[in-house]
């Protein structure tokens, strides 16, 4: 990833954000300052479909539903569940692109997957096309084209917030294209996506005060050794480390408040 101090733009006043252009979050105050960086994974990579991690019972070039081995989490911010991906509780089949279009609405949620990635998400817009945030910049591509053999889902309901209406999904989304690097305040796609449809700005890098009453906690399950629970100061801070592990594999004991067996 590289020195994150490195990549710090310093920007003047009128270039900060001040509030979401939905205009449907609490004006509350906040105090602090915040850096604009994207430390982008590059999930969405050169790999052929073989390298994606489906069985030969599972070609990419089919239509699904079918399922694939992935972590499994639940996240919660003062006692209220935020985020869930539970299998007991909701369709984790993912499908072909091709597939997945003929299901989406403009302003949905996608979640593109493959073994040893963090999942790639983007907001539908519409004819094929999406809007995400990719190799430093926000653009628009062919969901065909970047989705490369890899299957998805929607994932409107994976975070518990309220959504905002279709037309100011896609305003949040169109709004952006073509910022780079130096202009993005979101640190990955699935944060910039979740902001796009949900319009809190806990999901921008700086974006959130931190306070000692405040903690989010991620629930890990993972198959075999129970549930373990990270506790983070920021929604950001868990992103970041859900999505590393779905790349890696490898759970940090870092911030291990508990191993419950199930």
């Amino acid at each position: 990833m590289g020195n994150q101090l490195d990549r710090i733009t310093h920007l003047n006043y009128s270039e900060l954000p001040t509030g979401d252009p939905s205009g449907l979050e609490k004006d509350e105050l906040r105090v602090g300052v915040a850096y604009f960086f994207s430390d982008e994974e590059e999930e969405v990579d050169d790999r052929t479909p073989s390298d994606c991690g489906f069985t030969k019972d599972h070609s990419p070039a089919e239509e699904g539903p079918f399922s694939v081995s992935e972590v499994e989490y639940s996240a919660f911010c003062s006692q209220e569940c935020i985020f869930s991906k539970l299998r007991e509780n909701e369709d984790l089949n993912v499908y072909s692109a091709k597939t997945l279009l003929t299901m989406c609405k403009p302003g949905d949620l996608l979640e593109l997957v493959a073994t040893a990635q963090a999942p790639h998400w983007v907001i539908y817009q519409r004819d094929d096309q999406v809007i995400h945030l990719h190799k430093g910049e926000i653009r628009r591509d062919s969901l065909l084209e970047i989705s490369n053999g890899r299957h998805g889902r929607i994932v409107n309901n994976r975070y518990r917030f309220r959504p905002l209406p279709p037309d100011l999904v896609m305003q949040n989304a169109s709004g952006h294209l073509g910022l780079r690097s130096e202009e993005i305040c979101w640190t990955n796609c699935e944060s910039f996506a979740a902001w796009c449809r949900f319009g809190k700005r806990e999901f921008k890098g700086g974006g959130e005060a931190h306070s000692a009453e405040q903690q989010y906690f991620l629930k890990v399950h993972l198959s075999g050794s129970g549930v373990h629970t990270l506790v983070f100061r920021s929604l950001e801070d868990m992103i970041r480390e859900r999505r590393r592990v779905d790349a890696s594999g490898i759970l940090k004991e870092l911030s291990l408040v508990t191993g419950d067996k199930d």
